[in-house]
């Protein structure tokens, strides 16, 4: 298994059982998947670009992207229900503790000018959502073949029932937070 799997088992369980005061290992939050989307507003005038987004964040989550449609009609932004406007990968198991481990060894500290993660982004329930500006600071991303610089949508779900919770196992995972 991965590496940051066998962190979890041998080292996180123990310190959250001791510090939250767990009686059964069943009881200790875990991560339950890791979901990617990448919206592309410019896929309304040209496909192509949403071609480059599938293709990219199958890249960087070493799973086939998902082309997402909207859902309504929205007259300003020129789209109609059922359009395709971005793409989206669900990653859970191996895979999702594979992609947390090259984003917060690998692609966290390549961003210009990092101090760490925002740990005011938890959504009340034990679920944590971080966005990403640039692509490019994945390692399987060629910056010369790239076509335009997108944005990156990560949302980790847990098992957490409080906030609390979630940040110490991500913080025990390697989450660099920001103080």
């Amino acid at each position: 298994m991965s590496r940051l799997y066998e962190l979890y088992k041998n080292e996180v369980v123990p310190k959250l059982m001791k510090e939250f005061g767990y009686k059964s290992i069943m009881e200790v939050p875990k991560l339950h998947k890791v979901v990617l989307n990448m919206g592309v507003g410019e896929a309304v005038q040209n496909i192509k670009v949403l071609d480059n987004a599938v293709e990219e964040l199958t890249l960087i989550a070493g799973q086939r992207a998902v082309i997402r449609r909207a859902k309504k009609s929205v007259a300003t932004f020129k789209l109609r229900k059922g359009m395709p406007i971005g793409c989206m990968v669900t990653l859970r198991k191996k895979k999702m503790y594979d992609f947390l481990d090259k984003l917060m060894n690998i692609a966290l500290p390549r961003v210009k000018d990092f101090r760490g993660v925002s740990p005011k982004s938890f959504d009340g329930r034990g679920n944590y959502s971080l966005g990403i500006r640039e692509h490019t600071i994945f390692p399987e991303i060629d910056y010369d073949k790239i076509d335009k610089i997108k944005g990156l949508g990560i949302n980790i779900i847990t098992t957490a029932k409080t906030d609390e919770e979630a940040k110490k196992l991500l913080e025990y995972l390697g989450m660099p937070f920001r103080s």
